[in-house]
């Protein structure tokens, strides 16, 4: 009983993984995009809609930590009671 519901898993996980689409995507046929957000004086495109803002995904840094250094003693750092 156990090799066949691991074997039932097994095809299901290797069904699920190819389910995953490659192609770009676009609105059904016939089916416009969503209306312009309040405020906005265009409707966004599709590259608009699909690109994170810089909020959603934050741009990394250019500082490197060069060198290390000994952390300076902390008065307030005291164990807990």
């Amino acid at each position: 009983m156990t090799i066949s519901r691991s074997l039932v898993a097994l095809v299901s996980a290797t069904v699920l993984a190819g389910c995953g689409s490659t192609q770009a995507l676009k609105p059904g046929p016939g089916t416009p995009l969503p209306v312009a957000p309040y405020g906005a004086a265009a409707t966004p495109g599709i590259n608009d809609l699909l690109t994170p803002s810089v909020q959603a995904r934050p741009r990394r840094t250019g500082e490197v930590l060069t060198r290390s250094q000994d952390r300076q003693s902390d008065e307030f750092d005291l164990p807990p009671r």
